[in-house]
């Protein structure tokens, strides 16, 4: 419409604390609300020096960006759009992130790629109208390392009777409208 101000996240916490990300109108994109995103990092704490960190399904960016704003020593973000790349580039220009690299391509196969174990965190967030929640989550347990985490947006409630086949264990959960937010363990 125009007229009118573009949608836009903000960046919650560390070094670029209140920065703005306009949210461009794509086709499935849902960026993880700035409430959702405190309380995650409320989760996670909030330094997360040194921590390597994928955001699959990066979108905004906005999960990738907040973790790399709050000291992981690397962020992956993957993203298939080729307009949300351009623009994660630019975000991850402009901040002077070099700490954060910037992937097209297919979330699922990118943390197939990934060595074994050598991922502190993965954030997934994939559009929900595709079959990518649990071909993601079995990615993502192959790229963790021992004790590592992933953040999950589902449209339902995973819990641990359909997480254990995942080798993951639920750690928190918060409802927001109709999408689950989950912190999720590797087990042993």
């Amino acid at each position: 419409m125009p007229g009118k101000p573009p949608h836009e996240v903000r960046i919650i916490g560390g070094q670029w604390k209140r920065t703005k990300l306009p949210v461009l109108d794509r086709p499935g994109l849902r960026p993880t609300p700035d409430r959702v995103r405190e309380t995650l990092f409320n989760w996670l704490g909030q330094n997360l020096t040194g921590w390597r960190c994928v955001d699959a399904f990066a979108g905004t960016g906005a999960l990738g960006l907040e973790a790399a704003s709050r000291g992981a020593g690397q962020v992956l973000l993957v993203e298939q759009d080729a307009r949300l790349v351009a623009q994660l580039i630019a975000f991850r220009d402009r901040f002077g992130a070099h700490n954060v690299r910037v992937e097209r391509g297919n979330g699922v196969i990118a943390l197939k790629r990934l060595p074994v174990g050598t991922a502190d965190l993965v954030f997934l967030d994939p559009p929900f109208d595709q079959p990518l929640l649990e071909p993601a989550l079995r990615a993502a347990t192959g790229a963790l390392a021992e004790g590592g985490l992933v953040y999950l947006e589902a449209p339902a409630l995973w819990d641990d009777s359909r997480l254990v086949d995942f080798g993951l264990t639920a750690q928190r959960h918060l409802r927001a409208g109709a999408v689950h937010a989950h912190l999720l363990r590797r087990t042993a």
